[in-house]
């Protein structure tokens, strides 16, 4: 028992060594979003309508966050949402289907390219 113990302890250290942890996270009303800041100083953005679970959700609900010990995922106990912080950083939002679902919708909400848009720079992305 000992040796399994020492064993899922070191395979923890070795993955809060190289895995995405986070220090905070709440939801933002003004800017409508879930808000996520990294131990290694980074944020990470995600509108609530991406995320499996929190699509309808209101501002109370999606405001009752908390983030677990560790730092590995972030919680809403009143929508019964779960989201591990490694998986929201590679865009991870939901299930597979949640997924496949939310690529054939790609591109919704995003003003059509035409022939006569410019193509993208980063300049014009504010960078």
């Amino acid at each position: 028992m000992n040796a399994q113990l020492e064993t899922a302890k070191a395979a923890t250290q070795a993955a809060d060594a190289v895995e995405p942890r986070a220090k905070a996270a709440y939801f933002d009303p003004a800017t409508n979003l879930v808000v996520i800041a990294l131990k290694n100083g980074a944020f990470l953005s995600i509108t609530p309508h991406l995320l499996q679970g929190l699509d309808n959700a209101s501002t109370a609900d999606l405001s009752d966050i908390w983030l677990d010990d560790g730092g590995r995922s972030i919680h809403w106990d009143r929508l019964d949402a779960d989201f591990e912080i490694v998986g929201l950083v590679a865009g991870i939002f939901g299930t597979q289907r949640w997924m496949a679902d939310l690529v054939s919708q790609g591109g919704a909400s995003r003003s059509p390219v035409t022939p006569e848009s410019p193509p993208a720079t980063p300049a014009s992305l504010g960078h």
